[in-house]
């Protein structure tokens, strides 16, 4: 492989490296103007967008062992990585693409697993991390409260009965 070719494989390679989750996006239409809007609204989570050539994608997934991803290698391809929020990135994807009605996400992989369009778009709707740990914490927490409550109900209870004896 020529020198220049490897640079490229290798770069998109150390892209991939940057997190276990990469949206494969068709950017067909889209304006410089809207790629850096796009990019500001990644930053936030983190993420990255990068344009890259279909065949130097094809070597470097190959070289990671990602999934087979051939057939959505066709026409205008760009790649989101980076981050720790694999949902939240495809949330604003997701609505960066709608809002703009252009371009597409192809393809989703996350944790080497492929994720088609329509999978993509359900992940995009989970709540964030931060909700999804409030709300684990949330039903470990009700058990015991609810022990609790059932514990303080024989003295409470008993405390009811004395002030009303002692009234009476």
């Amino acid at each position: 492989m020529r020198t220049a070719k490897q640079f490229l494989v290798d770069e998109v390679e150390s892209h991939l490296r940057k997190s276990d989750y990469v949206y494969l996006a068709n950017f067909d239409r889209i304006t410089v103007e809207d790629v850096s809007n796009l990019r500001n609204q990644l930053a936030a989570e983190k993420a990255e967008f990068h344009v890259v050539k279909n065949s130097i994608l094809r070597v470097a997934a190959k070289k990671l062992e990602y999934p087979d991803l051939d057939k959505w290698l066709a026409g205008p391809t760009a790649i989101v990585v980076g981050g720790k929020n694999a949902s939240g990135v495809a949330k604003v994807i997701r609505g960066f693409f709608e809002k703009a009605n252009k371009g597409e996400v192809k393809v989703g992989v996350v944790n080497k697993r492929a994720f088609g369009p329509d999978e993509v778009k359900a992940l995009s709707e989970l709540p964030s991390l931060d909700v999804l740990r409030a709300q684990l914490l949330g039903l470990l927490n009700t058990p015991a409260q609810k022990v609790l409550y059932v514990l303080n109900g024989v003295p409470t209870g008993l405390l009811n009965v004395l002030q009303a004896k002692s009234k009476a």
